[in-house]
């Protein structure tokens, strides 16, 4: 069973605070987002193996670590997913980028596939799948299983707000991703928003609305 990390640090949590406001504008409401997912990656990333490298410092040779590998890949769930790629990118720089979009059928209110364009060796990074927020759970889980199609073993979804109904669907269906999640709200409404939330975090992150 993979882990469900809820984020207690209280930088993360000040700053969520922040863009639950109603009256916090798309600039400030943008910057915090990528500063949050800075900050949860430094959270996600604490197990990632390490192997040892010698190096020439200034002074004498020496054992250092590093990242073993060094190949990570960052998903993001168009189009919300895009403003944590930013603030992922500034923790782990040498990351390749991947895309997944989906929207909602009108019908049967299941995802659909649009866009999906992966590193070409994606199947052999760690991934970490990244969506502001992890409602219903229709477009992570989704998101999960097309990246396991494609031959993808180490799967990791970051989300900012979460309800408990998303994580449910997330764990039972999916229960070998890490989730970690910087805040767990109280429930769904009627409407499938996130309650207490923010609203709309694509809207809010490009100012469409």
């Amino acid at each position: 069973m993979a882990k469900t990390i809820i984020m207690e640090h209280p930088l993360i949590r000040h700053k969520i605070g922040r863009i639950r406001r109603k009256e916090t504008g798309t600039k400030d409401f943008r910057e915090t987002i990528s500063e949050i997912a800075m900050l949860m990656t430094y959270e996600a990333t604490r197990n990632l193996k390490l192997t040892d490298v010698e190096i020439e410092t200034p002074i004498c040779r020496a054992v250092v670590k590093e990242m073993k590998g060094k190949k990570m890949a960052i998903v993001p769930i168009l189009r919300a997913g895009l403003g944590m790629v930013d603030g992922v990118l500034a923790m782990i720089p040498v990351a390749k980028v991947g895309h997944i979009g989906l929207y909602r059928d009108p019908e049967t209110h299941e995802p659909v596939e649009y866009y999906c364009k992966l590193p070409a060796d994606c199947g052999e990074r760690e991934v970490f799948v990244v969506d502001p927020m992890l409602a219903t759970g229709g477009s992570a889980t989704a998101a999960i299983r097309m990246l396991k199609d494609k031959g993808c073993k180490k799967i990791h979804f970051m989300c900012i707000i979460a309800a408990p109904e998303g994580v449910k669907r997330m764990q039972d269906e999916h229960p070998d991703v890490d989730l970690y999640i910087g805040a767990l709200d109280e429930k769904l409404d009627e409407h499938a928003y996130i309650v207490p939330g923010l609203g709309d975090a694509g809207d809010r992150i490009f100012g469409t609305k």
